[in-house]
């Protein structure tokens, strides 16, 4: 299933007709219910062809019918027929195979013509959400009372109109904190950065990310208490929200399972071994400012060997954007001292890219630190010898297996004392053992009353602890008991 959909998007990267193709997919979702032939296709592209967008000769029904069959293949379109009145043939066969868009290519498209939307800055957080969040889950804690109570109609529609609202609120937010933090993470890690850069980045960092995370923290814990409340009584609100009678394969509006109204939980509330998005969101803005702070001492600590190149290198590219394309190849000569009669050795084997490219059109290549701060372009150094040390090795090989040993010995004292864990008394070895493999399976419960398990990937030991009021269970060893309250474990 995923190659196929991934297939997808190989019209996106097409060798050739890239142009032709995007035209194309962009006029079938253009409007709803698009249903072409190959005629009016070619007619639409005619017009793109004019302009300019699309290669000479593509509106050609002939080529035009060769896109739509690729595409069709790729399975962005799907066939469809229609009767109509021909005079010809070949009239009949290109008017009477319609062609539709199917409907994960339109979200492929729609992905795509937003992406070549957004501009290079950061996105704005949208921190208004945060209280319309609060308010929302508040009011929808309001409506599940009132839809428990009635009979009616009426405060279902409110229910689930509040749920949908709530859900697209939250999915705005979480969009928009992940792409302001995503260009955060671009830019405070470029290893040069000018003193306006700076100055920016710090009123960005000091300021902006200072009210994002002070609006987060303090609108998290009165919504963290609303879902706990709305959690408890999660059953009753998905039995009211009910299933639509459009069959099981339909993908439902956010909010009417179990597992979404979890990940809403999980982006505010902490859970033991998964940190939630909050946690995260202050943990990276920890990050954010220690680079930045970094970047800030590299700059004005004056230690480097030369000063930075950066601005040289800008003006160069831009020298390169306005020249004409000769002038660029004198450029390109007398920058980097590559003359295209200087192949004095075989060439190259084929590296990948398409050999019809143009260097100026071809991938970006990185810019090495050297290069970039100090214009020094010669190697620095060989690689050092690796040392063949055969008495380190078999030393390190025996301890290795010491601790193998020593592991092994500890899981088997385990499974031995298995059927009587209360009365037996372990090694300092086996207990921490257990305790590894006791952490590793309450890590795996959601809430203190679910069951958790973890095994022993080597040796098979499973550790299950479950909750059981009332009970504790005290495991002895040589290095002292452990007490586990309200809650029962079993080795097996």
């Amino acid at each position: 299933m995923e190659p196929a959909r991934l297939k997808l998007y190989a019209y996106l990267d097409a060798r050739d007709h890239q142009r032709t193709y995007l035209a194309v997919m962009r006029l079938f979702t253009s409007t709803l219910l698009a249903d072409l032939s190959a005629g009016e296709v070619a007619g639409a592209l005619a017009g793109a062809e004019r302009a300019g967008r699309v290669e000479a000769g593509e509106s050609r029904i002939e080529n035009v019918i060769n896109r739509l069959r690729q595409l069709v293949e790729w399975g962005n379109l799907v066939r469809g027929r229609r009767e109509v009145v021909a005079s010809s043939i070949a009239e009949f066969q290109h008017g009477s195979v319609r062609y539709q868009v199917s409907k994960l290519a339109v979200r492929v498209q729609r992905d795509v013509d937003e992406l070549l939307r957004v501009p290079e800055g950061a996105r704005e957080v949208s921190r208004e959400l945060l209280p319309a969040v609060e308010r929302g889950l508040g009011r929808l804690g309001r409506s599940l009372s009132e839809a428990l109570l009635s009979e009616a109609e009426r405060p279902r529609e409110v229910l689930a109109e509040q749920v949908t609202t709530l859900f697209l609120q939250h999915a705005e937010l979480a969009a928009t904190v992940r792409d302001f933090y995503a260009y955060l993470g671009q830019v405070v890690t470029r290893h040069h950065l000018a003193a306006e850069e700076i100055s920016g980045f710090r009123n960005l960092l000091v300021e902006y990310i200072q009210m994002v995370v002070e609006d987060v923290l303090r609108h998290t814990p009165a919504i963290a208490d609303a879902l706990a409340r709305l959690n408890a009584a999660r059953a009753e609100l998905l039995r009211l929200l009910g299933r639509a009678d459009l069959g099981e394969r339909v993908e439902r509006a956010r909010g009417r399972s179990a597992e979404d109204w979890q990940e809403l939980t999980d982006w505010f509330v902490d859970r033991p071994g998964r940190p939630s998005q909050v946690t995260a969101l202050r943990d990276a803005t920890a990050r954010a400012i220690g680079s930045l702070l970094a970047s800030v001492k590299r700059a004005t600590s004056g230690g480097g060997l030369l000063p930075g190149r950066r601005a040289e290198l800008l003006a160069l590219a831009a020298w390169f954007d306005g020249g004409t394309r000769s002038q660029a190849h004198e450029l390109y000569a007398a920058a980097f001292g590559l003359y295209s009669a200087r192949h004095l050795s075989p060439a190259p084997e084929h590296d990948s890219d398409n050999e019809r490219t143009s260097w100026r059109d071809g991938p970006v290549h990185e810019v090495p630190v050297s290069v970039r701060s100090r214009g020094d372009r010669s190697a620095r150094g060989r690689a050092s010898r690796i040392l063949d040390d055969p008495m380190t090795e078999q030393s390190l090989l025996a301890e290795a297996r010491d601790a193998d040993e020593r592991r092994a010995a500890s899981v088997a004292e385990l499974a031995a004392a298995a059927p009587h864990l209360a009365t037996t008394r372990l090694s300092g070895e086996a207990l921490g053992v257990l305790c590894e493999l006791l952490t590793l399976a309450m890590a795996q419960r959601d809430t203190a009353a679910d069951p958790g398990s973890a095994t022993d990937p080597v040796r098979g030991l499973r550790v299950t602890v479950a909750h059981e009021a009332g009970r504790s269970t005290r495991v002895h060893s040589r290095a002292g008991t452990l007490t586990l309250h309200d809650s029962t474990l079993v080795l097996d």
